[in-house]
């Protein structure tokens, strides 16, 4: 009842503040300091599960680190500011991020950090001994913030890290350094990944140390043969500058990755024979299993529509194939494997009875059971009670714009039980100890920003609440906004998740311009009933006279069980741009105030392309369109993340025609504006460039804004992100007339 009485409240203080409405300037919808939203702490949980650590800043600006037990709030310093004082300088080190060794005798600090494509993954490391404040730089002699992925071995006496492209490792006690590997360069990479793999696989560190710290095992990718991307850089110099990096486009040479082991004093490696042609074949995933010399190998084909698990022994290359998963379509990663009863199992995610669940699969893969069952998906899984045999994953059986807490017994029938309370309606997120029986909760939903506590679990019962965010309730209230307001579209006989914003001053008996806010590719969801700042970018449209929209068309990433996610394999943006199209024509037949006669839809990377595909196949429908940082021709992107939804351009040429904006050019009729960075790493400009090369052969007219040496985020550089946008708004303005009539 306490929430139903704070969305209660929450609704007078709207109503009462309406009245003296702020509605929101360009720039403060751009920097989003209205709404100041906290987030709670970001914490990191201890081994032991009953404690978690954090950075504070104390009264004389130093930080130091402190850790609070999960049943009480009790605060204890466990690194003072004084041990983080750089001996070379007298100054603070800046840490970025840090780690315990298992005894919580020594520290793992990073610092000085370079950003490596999406992530700041090099910089330099130091290990700080509590007992005395010794703080001890590890990699000296090594090129300045060089050193990637520092861990200590389990016996806490040495530390490994990637420098160079080789692996190092380095002894404590006199600073001894060995090197694992030394052939790393431009083209041969160990112990970290090449672009393709960082981007689509999430893979960044790239070596293992054995159980035992006799061994370390390592991937090693060989990118000779690959082609390689340039981008030009000509504002930061009179003569411009190359950078140079491996980049496989849709359909052509990938690197050749191994894994293998190697002694931890030195030698030669051992590398693990997998079959088939490495070129041709993945291996994204790869641990040892517990308190084993056994290593845990996933490996997928090029397609990645069958992942092969194998387990290989230290200094062993044969590998034994013990199960192999498949899907018509394609196939996930599986990221959260963890080993029950002796390693006797272990936890797998399939979606093999259409829909995604978790299934414990004996060592031999001859036995595979359902852990949970149902007409639902599994988003996501959090961790385990092992005490009480309980695995905790998120879920939304009911309402896919949303997502709860569940468990299941892990050697049970299938059952799952809702743990967040059933009056919390929204979005829940939660940051679990280790063993399950704590967890830190986030809670939020597209009206109330987030309120964090510190829950006991299995009950949900709050020990502490962090924030409930009441000032940032308050800011939100006071500016008299419009709430999102989700609702159904039908595309077919489907039924589409949509939201909607009005305008402050909105009247329903007039008819208002649309625009449409498009992703609708497999990677991610656009309509979500969680706290998102309060959109503030979206309400600066709507409250410029439109009402902003956003369909999640079919294919996008959302817990609607296999065949919603897989109906557009081989097809990318051709059923997309269609439940786009009928999903706003169906809202206009719904609701008289939509202006279905001035229609607009921007969208950025994949939403980008999904823009250029509506405004080129159904002009009628969409009348002005922004499209940013987009793919024009699908072969122009990665090997990894096109071929997974649809094959290889060589044995899928229709399905790169059709799914591909740039083939069907002829049918814009609207405005359109192309933006795009030239330092786009991810989605290169040449995308952009081919783009406009058609659209001047064809003799159609667009507008195009190009942002000089700006990554695929287009935010780098001083005054970006409000040109940005301003830009964005001023085309609306000119291309797409507002306010209702």
């Amino acid at each position: 009842m306490k929430w139903k009485l704070l969305a209660a409240l929450w609704g007078a203080v709207l109503a009462w503040t309406v009245q003296a409405q702020h509605v929101p300037t360009l720039e403060e919808a751009v920097r989003g300091n209205l709404i100041q939203t906290e987030w709670g702490r970001s914490v990191r949980w201890m081994a032991d599960g009953e404690r978690y650590t954090q950075m504070e800043r104390r009264k004389d600006g130093l930080f130091e680190v402190v850790a609070y037990q999960a049943k009480d709030g009790q605060r204890q310093v466990i690194i003072p500011a004084e041990q983080l004082i750089n001996p070379a300088t007298g100054k603070q080190l800046r840490v970025r991020s840090f780690q315990l060794d298992e005894k919580e005798e020594q520290v793992l600090i990073y610092t000085n950090t370079r950003r490596v494509w999406r992530y700041d993954t090099r910089g330099d490391y130091w290990v700080l001994r509590l007992a005395d404040g010794r703080l001890q730089q590890l990699g000296k002699g090594l090129p300045e913030a060089s050193l990637m992925f520092a861990k200590f071995a389990p016996q806490a006496d040495r530390v490994a890290y990637v420098s160079g492209n080789n692996i190092y490792v380095e002894r404590l006690a006199d600073g001894q350094r060995v090197a694992l590997t030394s052939d790393g360069n431009a083209e041969c990479v160990n112990g970290t990944f090449d672009w393709v793999y960082e981007e689509e696989f999430g893979c960044r560190d790239g070596f293992r140390w054995s159980p035992d710290g006799t061994s370390i095992a390592y991937w090693q990718s060989d990118t000779s043969g690959t082609g390689w991307f340039d981008i030009i850089n000509n504002v930061d110099s009179i003569y411009p500058t190359i950078q140079r990096f491996p980049y496989p486009k849709a359909g052509t040479r990938n690197a050749a990755v191994k894994v293998g082991t190697v002694s931890a004093d030195g030698g030669a490696t051992t590398w693990i024979e997998l079959p088939g042609d490495p070129r041709e074949n993945y291996i994204p995933r790869m641990d040892f299993i517990p308190g084993t010399q056994e290593l845990f190998i996933q490996q997928m084909n090029r397609q990645q529509n069958t992942n092969r698990v194998w387990i290989a022994r230290v200094g062993e290359r044969k590998a034994e194939n013990i199960f192999t998963d498949t899907d018509a379509a394609w196939l996930e990663t599986n990221d959260q494997v963890t080993w029950l009863k002796g390693n006797q199992w272990f936890t797998w995610q399939s979606e093999r009875d259409g829909w995604r669940h978790i299934y414990r699969i004996s060592r031999d893969g001859r036995q595979m059971v359902p852990i949970t069952r149902g007409n639902f998906d599994v988003v996501d899984e959090l961790g385990m009670d092992l005490k009480r045999g309980v695995v905790y994953f998120i879920a939304s059986p009911d309402n896919y714009t949303q997502r709860y807490l569940y468990e299941a017994k892990l050697f049970g029938k299938g059952e799952v039980r809702r743990l967040t309370p059933a009056d919390q309606s929204g979005q829940h997120h939660y940051s679990m100890a280790p063993g399950g029986r704590w967890a830190v909760h986030t809670f939020s939903n597209a009206a109330m920003p987030p309120v964090v506590d510190r829950i006991a679990l299995p009950s949900h019962r709050r020990v502490e609440l962090i924030t409930d965010n009441s000032r940032a309730q308050e800011q939100w209230a006071s500016l008299g906004l419009k709430d999102k307001e989700f609702v159904k579209v039908k595309s077919d006989s489907l039924w589409l998740d949509a939201w909607m914003i009005k305008p402050a001053d909105f009247d329903s008996t007039r008819r208002y311009p649309v625009i449409i806010d498009v992703y609708g590719e497999p990677a991610s969801a656009t309509v979500q009933d969680v706290w998102q700042g309060g959109s503030l970018w979206h309400q600066y449209l709507a409250n410029q006279g439109y009402i902003v929209v956003s369909i999640e068309n079919r294919g996008a990433n959302t817990p609607r069980g296999r065949a919603w996610r897989k109906c557009i394999y081989g097809e990318v943006g051709v059923l997309a741009s269609r439940d786009q199209a009928q999903g706003i024509q169906d809202l206009g037949r719904q609701y008289s105030y939509i202006d279905l006669s001035r229609v607009g839809i921007t969208g950025w990377s994949g939403g980008g392309s999904q823009t250029l595909n509506c405004m080129f196949r159904y002009p009628d429908v969409f009348h002005t369109g922004i499209a940013v940082a987009f793919v024009a021709d699908q072969r122009l992107y990665d090997t990894i993340y096109q071929e997974r939804y649809m094959d290889t351009p060589q044995r899928n040429p229709e399905g790169y025609r059709k799914g591909s904006p740039i083939h069907f050019a002829e049918g814009l009729k609207g405005n359109l504006l192309l933006i795009h960075g030239t330092g786009d790493d991810n989605v290169h400009y040449q995308s952009c460039e081919m783009m406009v090369n058609e659209l001047v052969r064809l003799g159609k007219v667009f507008y195009q804004v190009s942002y000089p040496m700006r990554s695929h985020s287009i935010s780098e550089r001083q005054g970006t992100t409000l040109h940005l946008r301003r830009t964005m708004a001023d085309f609306w303005l000119r291309n797409l007339p507002a306010g209702g009539r």
